[in-house]
């Protein structure tokens, strides 16, 4: 019991990536064995050794305070990457990641697309998220009006930005909820004010969304990912539900015959 306070304490606020600390959370005994390594929300801010992992496939670094990564330059087997809620402000290193295919970058300090460049080498890489609007996650860069026309325009393999998928098979249904869900917003709002609907029951129960954890890392992260994508689903749901009442209520009042003075 002791020994697991222990770690647990020590996991707390993590500064540097010592071959311990890897080795723990991975369960190996060998740094060259370990694929896969969750390191989510420790506080780090040094990667240390983590670059002898040669053979990683999979890295989430979420949620720390990394603004350094050259750790990472000899990663050349890393295909998924989570940088997402970090201080990262260049991601020059990562162009030696040639298997990179997604990256997670949300929620940092790039500040302009030159920030990119450094990527398009990387033929592999179809899927980039820079803004994450279930975390309020973003970049300065995402502020430039012609941001996504451009990063389109370097990356012409890519297929997902932003979690919308741009080309490829089901790109125009992307397009299509997303015209749906600018709809529904634009409907929520009256003289710039959310409208208030006392009497608007949910579809589902309480607790419907919610799922079991699993102690698997690799589970684990799925569910993490699944779970992100219910919860924008129970934001649409929500909105939804307001804009059927609105309409609903609409509709009744045109239904009522008009009534005049004599």
């Amino acid at each position: 019991m002791m020994d697991s306070k222990r770690d647990r304490d020590q996991d707390a606020d993590v500064e540097r990536v010592t071959a311990v600390l890897l080795k723990s959370r991975a369960g190996e005994f060998d740094l060259e064995s370990i694929l896969f390594l969750k390191l989510r929300g420790l506080g780090i801010h040094d990667l240390g050794c983590i670059g002898e992992c040669v053979n990683l496939e999979r890295l989430d670094l979420s949620g720390n305070n990394i603004t350094n990564l050259a750790s990472l330059t000899s990663l050349r087997l890393l295909s998924v990457l989570n940088l997402s809620a970090n201080r990262i402000s260049s991601l020059e290193p990562l162009r030696n990641c040639e298997s990179l295919q997604n990256l997670n970058v949300a929620g940092n300090i790039l500040s302009s697309i030159e920030n990119l460049h450094c990527l398009q080498p990387l033929r592999k890489l179809e899927n980039i998220r820079l803004k994450d609007n279930t975390y309020n996650y973003t970049n300065p860069v995402c502020r430039n009006s012609s941001y996504r026309a451009i990063v389109l325009e370097i990356f012409p393999n890519l297929r997902v930005l932003d979690g919308e998928r741009v080309v490829g098979r089901g790109s125009d249904l992307y397009q299509l909820c997303k015209d749906i869900d600018d709809t529904i917003k634009a409907g929520l709002y009256k003289n710039g004010q959310l409208t208030e609907h006392p009497n608007c029951k949910p579809w589902v129960e309480d607790n419907y969304w919610d799922i079991k954890r699993s102690n698997n890392a690799i589970i684990d992260e799925a569910y993490k990912q699944f779970n992100d994508v219910l919860h924008e689903c129970k934001l649409l749901n929500n909105r939804a539900t307001h804009v059927i009442s609105q309409t609903e209520r609409s509709m009744s009042m045109k239904k009522q015959p008009k009534q005049y003075a004599i």
